[in-house]
């Protein structure tokens, strides 16, 4: 049983910004930020009904268990997609490439199509290494990252559903009764691969990257409605990985020491819970906390509509979005490479 004391993300975001040596978040740079977002917040794709929807690859049944099960299958395995050289991981579905967070989600389409019921934990809880390797073969000769450990957290996430919640992460949902930080307990309580922490100078801190990014991904699945009504979700925060940091670097919302800078020019990896990962993922966290407070600050001063959504979920999304279309304009900004099963 998971006894460790739940000490928030954004707690530990604050501690971490605090102790911070080797990264720094100028103001100009949230400004930056803020006004970019702002800009684009009229844009249906990053609004809470526009932006599941505008991806093909999503489910759309917003009232199907069998969705719920879905989006914790993705999740539970959305973590390790970049390459440490040559060609990266690439799945090509229905004529389309792609890579990333989205070939994951276009190879289990495709095992589904196939007739593998994959996102029932029935069957990953057993499912062979064999298996796993097929339903997750791709197109450009590269074998998924991490795949021993893939199976290994699927196994024990299936067999958790099946013992404990009726085999449907639909039950942990219901149990949470509209409350992200229930479901978010529940979560971190009964699936260890979700227990995404750290230590700083002795203090304990936490990410949770995909077990928020899962009930986010409910939310915006579910428009807020049903499976996806939650009452506190902005308590939740952003979802510290590799990709929003490089943005939030691009846009000067991140600033590195020299020293760490050359670390990450060099492409060194660095250990999951090391001291330089800890800062930027931390961080990162705390300049989107300080991009929310810009924006909510315009709106309390009149100077920018009330109607405008802001939260932490949104302005990951536009940030993960915003770096994807500016792949090529962000190529000389390096990113920090971790390989871990968090992110």
């Amino acid at each position: 049983m998971y006894s460790q004391k739940i000490v928030s993300p954004r707690q530990s975001a604050d501690c971490i910004a605090k102790l911070a040596k080797h990264v720094t978040i100028p103001q100009e740079g949230v400004e930056k930020a803020s006004e970019l977002y702002l800009k684009n917040a009229q844009d249906k794709r990053f609004t809470l009904s526009g932006w599941w929807k505008s991806h093909e690859l999503n489910p759309k049944d917003q009232t199907s268990p069998s969705t719920l099960d879905w989006v914790f299958l993705a999740d539970t395995l959305n973590f390790s997609f970049w390459a440490e050289k040559g060609k990266p991981y690439e799945i090509t579905f229905e004529g389309k490439t792609y890579t990333g967070y989205w070939s994951l989600c276009a190879a289990m389409n495709r095992a589904i199509k196939e007739g593998y019921n994959i996102t029932s934990p029935t069957f990953y809880a057993d499912v062979s290494l064999e298996t796993l390797k097929h339903i997750f073969r791709s197109d450009s000769g590269r074998e998924i990252p991490l795949l021993n450990e893939r199976h290994q957290v699927l196994q024990e996430t299936g067999k958790c559903l099946i013992e404990k919640f009726d085999s449907s992460f639909a039950t942990c949902v219901t149990m949470a009764k509209n409350s992200a930080q229930s479901l978010l307990k529940i979560v971190l309580e009964n699936f260890s691969s979700y227990r995404d922490e750290a230590t700083i100078e002795g203090q304990h801190v936490t990410f949770y990257k995909r077990a928020q990014i899962l009930i986010a991904d409910i939310w915006l699945c579910f428009e807020s409605k049903g499976y996806g009504a939650f009452d506190d979700i902005d308590t939740l925060t952003i979802f510290a990985d590799y990709r929003v940091p490089q943005a939030l670097a691009y846009l000067g919302a991140l600033k590195y020491s020299e020293e760490f800078e050359m670390k990450l020019k060099s492409d060194e990896l660095l250990p999951n819970g090391d001291r330089y990962e800890v800062e930027i993922r931390g961080c990162s966290i705390k300049a989107c906390e300080l991009i929310c407070q810009y924006i909510k600050q315009k709106q309390k001063e009149g100077t920018v509509p009330q109607t405008v959504p802001v939260n932490s979920i949104l302005v990951d999304n536009f940030l993960w979005e915003y770096r994807r279309n500016n792949a090529k304009e962000m190529e000389h900004i390096p990113f920090h490479k971790t390989r871990c099963i968090y992110y």
